[in-house]
């Protein structure tokens, strides 16, 4: 793997977090960049107007599965207006930076989640 990426990035590739579905989801995202071909959906669920879970799954680069990763922690325990606030710098901070090639991973995350919270059911 590339010296570029973080300690952080590559722990949450070599083991990420909150990787699968969910039966029953509301909200579900998807992100994809056409260029590399990396794809990033996101299933979410409610309790109480907070994001009691989310999940996700992930085919692309290990900075793509990091995203993913981190992003699910990051939502968790959010209102649907404080996730929808998510910027890529803040998933490019969680995971300790990313290199210039690799910036795409952090807008599929973002994309991810603005278009699950956009399609709650």
């Amino acid at each position: 793997m590339a010296d570029a990426y973080s300690t952080i990035l590559r722990d949450h590739f070599e083991h990420p977090r909150n990787v699968g579905t969910l039966h029953a989801p509301d909200a579900m995202g998807f992100a994809e960049n056409p260029a590399s071909g990396a794809t990033l959906s996101l299933h979410l669920a409610f309790k109480d107007g907070i994001i009691d879970q989310a999940v996700f799954q992930a085919q692309g680069c290990a900075a793509t599965i990091a995203s993913g990763s981190v992003l699910t922690e990051w939502v968790a325990g959010k209102t649907p207006s404080e996730a929808g606030k998510i910027a890529r710098a803040d998933i490019e901070a969680a995971l300790g930076g990313l290199p210039p090639t690799r910036k795409h991973a952090a807008d599929l995350a973002v994309d991810a989640v603005r278009t699950a919270l956009g399609n709650q059911t």
